[in-house]
C-alpha cells in the first residue's frame, strides 16, 4: 500500500510542476486557478510523502518520489507544453525509470 501511496505523491509532483508550468503561461484569474492547482498538488503530494516516510526508508522514498517527478514532468513538458523529445532526454529518462525500478526491487 506504501508503494501505491508513493506513485500518488508523485504523480501529485508532476501536477504541481505541470500547474506552474500553466501558470506561466496564463494571466488575470486562469493564473490564480493554475497557482491554487499547484498548492493543492503540493500539499497532498507532501502529505503522502510524509506518510510513505514513516514505513519506508527515506533515502528509496524520496529518490523514488523524485524520479516519478523527473520523468513525468519530462513526459508533461514533451506532450503538453511540445519540448523536443531528444534522443538524450529519452534516454537519460529511461535511466532514470530503471533506477526508480531497481529501488523498489532492493527495498523492504
Amino acid at each position: 500500500m506504501n508503494w501505491i501511496l508513493l506513485v500518488l505523491a508523485g504523480l501529485f509532483e508532476v501536477g504541481f510542476a505541470a500547474c506552474l508550468g500553466k501558470a506561466k503561461e496564463a494571466t488575470g484569474s486562469e493564473a490564480t486557478y493554475w497557482y491554487l492547482g499547484f498548492l493543492t498538488c503540493l500539499v497532498i503530494s507532501m502529505l503522502l510523502l510524509i506518510k510513505v516516510t514513516q514505513e519506508l526508508p527515506i533515502g528509496t522514498a524520496y529518490a523514488v518520489w523524485t524520479g516519478i517527478g523527473a520523468v513525468g514532468t519530462v513526459l508533461v513538458g514533451i506532450f503538453i507544453f511540445k519540448e523536443p523529445a531528444t534522443f538524450m532526454r529519452l534516454f537519460f529518462m529511461t535511466t532514470l525509470i530503471i533506477s526508480i525500478v531497481g529501488l523498489k526491487v532492493v527495498s523492504h
